[in-house]
């Protein structure tokens, strides 16, 4: 899903569906650096199980750019997996990229990598999350903290308007290896320390889930609920977590009663929104993020100074990173509908079943 120097506080089988243009990389073309390669682009996605959104909308908007440029690319998927994510890299390496575009399973893997292709003269962007102590010459993102805000001011909301006093705040953060997690965290807890320091809210049980994983999220919720049976507010650093802690409340016949977070407008966070059992999420328009890391990729394979009007502070790396940040929205029932209109997801996805009705009524057709 900003101005100015922000600081960014701590910051075996190789994935299916990996697309490589046609094209000779030896290829001599006056437009590209000195190497004199044709340009070709290398994309490293991290899995498929925390989001959907790798594989449903960046591959997909990215494809779509590299093509119009004309640009050859190799896109592929690391499916989690540390020793596979470095292969890939090592592959589009001696298979000629130029640029190399990724998205880190943890800074360590990241580093590796990057530092690997900048030994090879080979263009870094660090695309979603920042890699901590890295060497990618860019950074293409949201305003990450901006999203954990959202999601912050979103819960306090949701419990206003239900009309909860001193509610007892359950959160269920990311993965403590994504600096992304920690950004998101930075932003809700700085809307959520002001509740717990003025006595308004209280502050339960606060985990980070290893690796986003859902099913772990589910168990670490549960665990929750049994120790705090009194939680009334659930911050869900995504909509998968947020499912997962909606599932839990289902069994308690809570789900609806006590507020959930999530982000990423998937499917299934919209639709438990539109159910009345996950009171926002935040959007952040992957194409708008594509199409923006395209851009710079094209142009820095082609030969070309990369353009940035913002920067990034790595705080392990002691650096300033040129950075693309882009804006978040927040989404309720009251505006699912905005996310449709962008073409994110389509009425035929959200739409289903029950659904049907109930976009009817939020004004989806």
């Amino acid at each position: 899903m900003r101005k100015g120097i922000l600081s960014l506080l701590a910051v075996g089988v190789l994935a299916t569906g990996g697309l490589t243009a046609c094209g000779d990389d030896k290829a001599a073309d006056p437009g590209t650096g000195s190497n004199a390669k044709k340009p070709k682009i290398g994309v490293i996605l991290p899995d498929s199980k925390s989001s959907a959104r790798w594989e449903t909308a960046d591959r997909k908007y990215l494809e779509a750019a590299f093509k119009t440029a004309g640009v050859d690319y190799d896109i592929q998927n690391a499916q989690n997996d540390k020793a596979a994510f470095q292969t890939i890299a090592e592959q589009m390496i001696t298979g000629g990229v130029n640029v190399l575009m990724i998205v880190n399973l943890d800074s360590g893997t990241g580093k590796a990598v990057l530092d690997k292709a900048k030994a090879a003269g080979v263009a870094t962007i660090d695309y979603d999350r920042l890699t901590l102590g890295g060497s990618a010459a860019y950074y293409v993102s949201f305003d990450n903290v901006a999203v954990g805000k959202l999601q912050g001011e979103g819960l306090v909301k949701c419990l206003t308007d239900a009309k909860v006093t001193k509610p007892v705040i359950a959160e269920l953060n990311g993965s403590q290896t994504d600096n992304n997690a920690t950004l998101f965290k930075q932003g809700y807890d700085g809307v959520l320390k002001a509740k717990y320091d003025s006595a308004e809210y209280i502050k339960g049980p606060d985990q980070w889930v290893a690796e986003w994983d859902n099913t772990t999220a589910g168990t670490t919720f549960e665990q929750m609920l049994t120790s705090t049976p009194n939680i009334a507010g659930v911050l869900a650093a995504n909509d998968g977590l947020g499912n997962a802690a909606i599932n839990i409340l289902k069994k308690q016949k809570l789900n609806g009663k006590v507020p959930v977070t999530g982000q990423d407008a998937t499917v299934q966070g919209l639709q438990n929104i539109l159910n009345g059992d996950q009171c926002m999420t935040v959007y952040k328009a992957v194409k708008q993020e594509a199409d923006a890391a395209a851009k710079l990729a094209i142009g820095l394979a082609k030969g070309e100074k990369g353009a940035t009007s913002q920067k990034v502070t790595d705080p392990e790396g002691k650096r300033e990173v040129d950075a693309v940040l882009l804006t978040p929205k927040s989404i309720t029932k009251d505006n699912v509908k905005d996310v449709i209109d962008d073409g994110y997801v389509t009425v035929a996805e959200l739409c289903t079943g029950d659904f049907a009705a109930k976009c009817a009524t939020a004004g989806i057709k």
